[in-house]
């Protein structure tokens, strides 16, 4: 889906950036067999992602429901939100974000991608999440606060086995800025895995970043300290025109939860170093934003290769929700035959 031309001439953009850090050959746990959840319940609470003098609160508690789960206490009589592209409401218009909404338009949650992308690396299958709004907390450690509360419940092995799976043949979805995210069969279809390649590229001291590795856990806890990144452009217009749009007025983002950056240097110190290389920005478009959208296959885990160049929510849910419409996902069981 796209133009043709133009997604071929960002495979040659991309195949020319040089790749910053390359993981792809670090050896990895066989797949899993069976489902897990929670053995016990956790509690996290920090400032408000879009109302920033807020409290919020998460739990996270083991469910006997199949796949990941956000519940509203705060609106009783409310369904639980399951995480799934039909469930998309917006990825956003001055903030982006993946907003999850089921059945009533106040039964939502916002900026839910930092939470759900964890479903693919963490090793946890079901899990229901309950928070008191719709406005998620948002934490100076990115998501490494979610990764060592899930930690602390430790994981239940159910007797169910998990699903997997994948495309036939490589799909791509390509969007107007140059960006595209296509999605291919597993390399080894002997030891099948998740692997990505994502590259970002900005006019910003960010610049371009590239990474190759495979979804793991061990990955996916070092990648989870990345904030999300923003401009120092977009900082001054927050502060500034933005304040007039309610969203944008209130938000709980500052120098410590967010990864900002100038024409040529950032404002303040970036993360996840690589050969003197700043590399924060490009681990959380990888695991933090792009995982997320894949978490949003509801029925089963997707094992393949990813390929993300300069590509962000919207294009992702637009892949995921084509993957649907187009019915070519397949039992990975298939693919192996």
């Amino acid at each position: 889906m796209g133009d043709g031309e133009a997604i071929k001439a960002s495979c040659e953009r991309m195949d020319k950036q040089p790749v910053d850090w390359n993981l792809g050959d670090r050896p990895v746990v066989p797949l899993r067999r069976m489902q897990t959840t929670l053995a016990d319940s956790a509690s996290i609470s920090g400032p408000g992602t879009f109302m920033g003098k807020a409290t919020r609160t998460i739990t996270f508690e083991p469910t006997h429901l199949e796949g990941w789960w956000l519940d509203r206490t705060d609106l009783p009589g409310s369904l639980p939100i399951r995480v799934a592209i039909s469930n998309v409401w917006t990825t956003g218009q001055i903030v982006s974000n993946i907003v999850l909404r089921s059945g009533s338009p106040h039964n939502y949650v916002r900026m839910v991608e930092h939470l759900v992308s964890l479903r693919m690396g963490l090793g946890i299958d079901n899990l229901m999440i309950k928070i008191d709004s719709g406005d998620p907390p948002l934490f100076e450690q990115g998501s490494l606060d979610v990764v060592e509360a899930l930690d602390k419940c430790g994981r239940t092995t159910l007797d169910k086995p998990v699903q997997y799976v994948t495309v036939k043949e490589p799909v791509t979805v390509g969007g107007t800025y140059g960006d595209f995210v296509t999605l291919a069969p597993p390399d080894d279809p002997g030891n099948p895995q998740l692997t990505v390649d994502c590259a970002v590229s900005f006019q910003t001291a960010i610049g371009q970043q590239r990474i190759i590795f495979p979804v793991c856990e061990e990955l996916t806890r070092m990648a989870s300290v990345a904030r999300t990144n923003t401009s120092l452009a977009k900082v001054v217009y927050c502060a500034t025109i933005g304040r007039i749009f309610a969203d944008v007025r209130n938000l709980g983002y500052n120098k410590k939860n967010v990864s900002i950056a100038g024409k040529k240097r950032y404002v303040n110190e970036p993360r996840l170093f690589h050969e003197g290389k700043a590399l924060e920005a490009v681990w959380h478009r990888a695991v933090l934003d792009l995982l997320a959208a894949i978490a949003l296959i509801p029925n089963g885990l997707f094992v393949g290769k990813i390929t993300s160049y300069k590509a962000g929510h919207r294009l992702d849910c637009e892949l995921v929700k084509q993957l649907y419409l187009n019915q070519v996902l397949v039992p990975l069981e298939d693919f192996k035959r």
